[in-house]
């Protein structure tokens, strides 16, 4: 196992509050602010736009359906929203139902189908720790359970194949893998890897077979391999809590930091900031 790469992280913006959601997209890197409520794309040399802002919800995952139309996550209303075409954020879809307290990342496939997880219960108030369930946004918007009983359902993957779907449990300290059925019904639970001692956040998959994610309690991105094999930890200046890999030949690591997760700790002081470093494999599959 490697504690670095050969590269070191290198600054790309600071002024973050929380970013969250990561995505490289159309020559791009887009990314989520909670308490800015804002969504952001960064291009290579750091210039910063606002593509959406004044929301009124906290934005996180995102992804862009088949046609192109940008998703996104309202956390606090339990929410995937789409744009309609005039830049302007719309309801896709109502979790309410399914999700138990906040929602936060998600993935979409190649049909348009969304999985979205959720906190599961008051994490800033320290409520009692309880699972939560994953649910399946189809194309037209209808809701479904996808699967139950996970620890902080967090970011997730989608092999290039698009036959499996792997989700990081934040509070399981691992990554869980599914069959992704012809119906975009989940079956076959397994562990992918399990990392002790580290809570999974945001991440990406690359064409080695490993992921790179973000160890939301480690101050540091690591990467892993099927079975558990970690191959890489970086440490991080701040605590990270997403990453994505992207730039022209998808090689580039883009680490989202911030002092903490706690409103209190972040929101209004844009402390946080974006590095970058190069890593040897590509970018694969979804996000």
């Amino acid at each position: 196992m490697s504690i670095d790469t050969n590269n070191e992280l290198q600054l790309l913006v600071d002024g973050v509050d929380f970013g969250e959601g990561p995505r490289w997209h159309d020559g791009a890197l887009w990314y989520s602010d909670f308490f800015q409520r804002s969504i952001y794309r960064v291009t290579a040399d750091g210039e910063r736009t606002a593509v959406y802002d004044g929301l009124d919800d906290r934005p996180s995952g995102m992804g862009w359906l088949p046609d192109g139309t940008l998703v996104v996550v309202f956390m606090t209303s339990r929410r995937v929203m789409r744009d309609d075409g005039n830049g302007r954020l719309v309801e896709h879809a109502d979790l309410s139902d399914i999700a138990t307290w906040h929602c936060n990342d998600l993935v979409v496939d190649a049909r348009g189908n969304i999985y979205v997880g959720n906190f599961g219960f008051d994490l800033d108030g320290r409520a009692e720790f309880k699972t939560s369930d994953l649910a399946l946004v189809r194309p037209d918007g209808s809701t479904e359970v996808a699967a139950t009983g996970l620890a902080f359902p967090n970011g997730s993957v989608i092999t290039s194949d698009g036959n499996t779907l792997i989700v990081g449990q934040s509070f399981g300290g691992d990554y869980v893998a599914f069959t992704i059925n012809d119906d975009a019904t989940l079956t076959d639970r397994r562990q992918w890897a399990e990392i002790p001692g580290t809570a999974p956040d945001g991440c990406s998959l690359d064409a080695g077979g490993g992921i790179w994610f973000s160890d939301a309690i480690g101050s540091q991105v690591v990467r892993v391999e099927a079975g558990g094999t970690v191959t890489h930890r970086v440490p991080t200046p701040q605590l990270t809590f997403a990453c994505a890999l992207g730039g022209d030949d998808g090689r580039t690591l883009h680490v989202l930091c911030a002092p903490g997760s706690h409103p209190d700790e972040v929101a209004g002081k844009a402390a946080g900031a974006i590095y970058t470093m190069r890593v040897e494999h590509p970018h694969a599959g979804r996000p």
